[in-house]
């Protein structure tokens, strides 16, 4: 026997017109050494022919093969659902003859053998199947395929993974699938995969979760599984998995809204500690800038995500900071500063030629020995500390020359050039020292320029130095600007020595900053 069977398959190999009628007549004889022989040239045969494909429909070699999935014999139906496969694959119109003929039922058995190549066949097969039939994604689901398909997706064989994910991902393709395949428990083992150094399967995978998405019922599972996070942080190897994802998450992000928000936001309130912050990361990711005020001031997220900032665990930190930074950048009013800010109070300026010109001049100052000529009524619109020198009842109020100690003289000609003409350049190299000028003359469109260069010089080395600068002299725009440095650098900052001390000492200005940001901007109130 084992001699015919040898036989046969060299035979099939070296087909020539007519072989294939006896190939199939033999799927029939007694011996199932034969029937497999014979199931096993005609596979051969339909691979990627479509003739001989052709040929073996005519021959009626669908009835015993469907017959012969039904088998007990391992052999036998790994064969018959290898050629189904064979015959299947890039043709529609045999796909509706082998549904036609009865296939699907037993094929969706199949997925339950104790054969691991009989399985793997039947799951290609069933996302053939569904590839573009949806009554045929709706059928397949109904008949059982979902569940034996998930427990396929946490078998060590990942061949069988692979299989699985792929029919689940063109199952997930149909409306009425998506929210059955996610409450079956479909979500936990696909994200799992999302680790995988395959990347066929990695992107099986990703297309599955991408159908998920599309099921508002589904947003609030794939955050309690932390779905979203894992989709964020995940490495993906082929650019096509990475884009799928990104589609992922912005699907997610358009569900956000209605009775999503609603359920969402009821989670964030009365869930165990765990949800309710992981609710507050995903809102900070994916919901909408005219929703971030209701969401983190109305209804507390933000102090959920300060909470993750306070935590004990350097992975919960990093989440908060990385949170907040996304917070941060949604919203128009909270991006960095990118351009040097007007003064915040109209001036009218005398000008350029006038800067230090003893024409009309009517007050001198002493600057480490020099004479610098003013006019008082441009250094009385300047500022209150100019006011209260000329007004009140200071002894420079009268006198004609006023001695100014500990000023560098480049630094007080470009202080008084910025009172003469409303704009200087700093370089960062002075700049520390004008801002101190302009804090003690409160000169607040010069201290927020000089806030604005020194902002450019913010490192990883001298963060927490430029915030005790920021904070000697009430350096608001900096310290904005140090808050957020500290965000988007928080993986690296975390890992210096003394930073994390840092860091729990600016909580409380973080979450200041955070409310009076949210609380100017022009989001809608969320009813509930």
């Amino acid at each position: 026997m084992p001699s015919l069977i040898l036989l046969m398959k060299t035979a099939a190999l070296k087909l020539v017109s007519g072989g294939i009628p006896p190939l199939v007549n033999l799927l029939e004889f007694a011996d199932p050494k034969v029937q497999r022989a014979a199931a096993g040239a005609l596979r051969t045969l339909a691979f990627k022919n479509d003739e001989n494909k052709n040929q073996i429909v005519e021959c009626n070699a669908l009835p015993t093969l469907i017959l012969m999935l039904r088998s007990e014999d391992i052999a036998i139906h790994y064969e018959a659902v290898a050629v189904i496969g064979n015959l299947v694959h890039s043709s529609p119109n045999i796909k509706k003859e082998v549904l036609l003929a009865g296939a699907l039922q037993p094929v969706i058995g199949l997925l339950s053998s104790c054969c691991s190549e009989s399985q793997r066949e039947a799951a290609l097969l069933l996302g053939q199947f569904a590839a573009t039939d949806s009554d045929c994604k709706v059928h397949i689901v109904q008949r059982g395929a979902v569940q034996p398909l998930i427990e396929m997706l946490q078998s060590p064989d990942v061949q069988l993974q692979e299989m699985s994910a792929f029919a689940l991902g063109r199952l997930a393709q149909d409306t009425h699938n998506q929210a059955g395949i996610a409450h079956n428990g479909g979500l936990v083992p696909l994200l799992k995969l999302l680790d995988s150094k395959n990347g066929s399967l990695q992107h099986n995978v990703a297309f599955a979760l991408y159908g998920l998405a599309d099921n508002e019922d589904n947003v609030s599972d794939f955050i309690r599984v932390d779905g979203v996070q894992r989709l964020q942080e995940g490495e993906f190897i082929v650019q096509a998995t990475k884009d799928c994802v990104a589609k992922t998450l912005k699907r997610l992000e358009e569900k956000i809204h209605g009775r999503v928000l609603k359920h969402l936001l009821y989670l964030m309130r009365v869930s165990e500690k765990g949800l309710q912050r992981r609710v507050a990361l995903a809102f900070a990711h994916l919901c909408s800038a005219d929703d971030q005020r209701g969401i983190f001031i109305e209804h507390h997220g933000l102090e959920l995500l300060i909470g993750l900032l306070g935590s004990s665990g350097s992975k919960q930190q990093l989440d908060g900071a990385v949170a907040l930074c996304k917070l941060a950048n949604k919203a128009s009013t909270l991006s960095p500063v990118d351009a040097a800010p007007p003064s915040p109070t109209p001036q009218v300026y005398l000008g350029e030629k006038f800067v230090n010109n003893p024409t009309l001049s009517d007050v001198t100052f002493l600057v480490e020995g020099k004479r610098f000529y003013a006019h008082r009524i441009c250094l009385l619109a300047s500022s209150d500390a100019f006011r209260a020198m000329f007004d009140g009842g200071y002894r420079e109020k009268d006198a004609k020359d006023i001695e100014i100690p500990n000023i560098r003289w480049e630094i007080f000609e470009l202080m008084m050039r910025f009172i003469y003409t409303g704009s200087i350049e700093i370089s960062l190299d002075i700049a520390q020292d004008l801002l101190r000028v302009a804090d003690q003359y409160l000169l607040e469109g010069l201290k927020r320029l000089c806030e604005y260069t020194i902002a450019k010089d913010i490192s990883l080395e001298n963060v927490s130095s430029m915030y005790e600068l920021s904070e000697a002299f009430n350096a608001i725009s900096l310290r904005h600007s140090c808050i957020l440095f500290i965000l988007e650098q928080f993986d690296k900052l975390i890992a210096m020595p003394g930073h994390s001390l840092l860091i729990q000492y600016i909580i409380p200005e973080i979450r200041n900053y955070f409310i009076q940001v949210l609380t100017k901007t022009n989001s809608r109130k969320i009813r509930l």
